[in-house]
């Protein structure tokens, strides 16, 4: 069995480095996704006592007084921790500048998706799903999709 500090990667790629006891996590440990985010807690026997969840872009959740794109404030972390721009001159992500997305395909949050395909590809290109319709329909309907032309550029007015 696992004992003292170590790390361990589960089979969806995400990764547990911390205090292991008798097998399981315990003690301090972060679980790492292959996404960025982060969950670091204190584990009791392989179930965390308490614990904090940042995403890849640092923003930290929080269960009360959540704040960030609540219908109120639509803002990026990138923007509420450096303020806006100029009118004009918005940011589309959290990522500025923006991924450049393949012809044809969505950004859908953890990678791109292939309408034609209905495949999703992390961000190194790498497959991660099938969609199923309910998610083919919401990629659709709310995601960034490639712009029309020159990958990343804008038309002219």
């Amino acid at each position: 069995r696992m004992e003292g500090w170590g790390s361990y990667t589960l089979p969806t790629g995400t990764e547990y480095r911390g205090e292991l006891r008798d097998g399981a996590f315990h003690g301090r440990g972060a679980l790492l996704f292959p996404g960025g985010g982060t969950y670091r807690a204190l584990w009791q026997r392989g179930v965390p006592a308490e614990g904090r969840f940042a995403f890849a872009d640092g923003l930290e959740y929080a269960a009360e007084k959540w704040r960030y794109c609540d219908g109120y404030d639509r803002r990026f972390c990138s923007e509420i921790c450096a303020g806006l721009r100029a009118a004009g001159n918005s940011q589309l992500t959290n990522l500025d500048p923006p991924r450049k997305i393949p012809e044809g395909c969505y950004d859908c949050g953890d990678g791109f998706y292939n309408p034609k395909t209905r495949i999703v590809i992390d961000y190194e290109l790498r497959f991660l799903r099938n969609a199923d319709d309910e998610e083919h329909e919401w990629i659709i309907r709310t995601c960034r999709k490639a712009e029309e032309g020159a990958l990343g550029q804008r038309a002219s007015p």
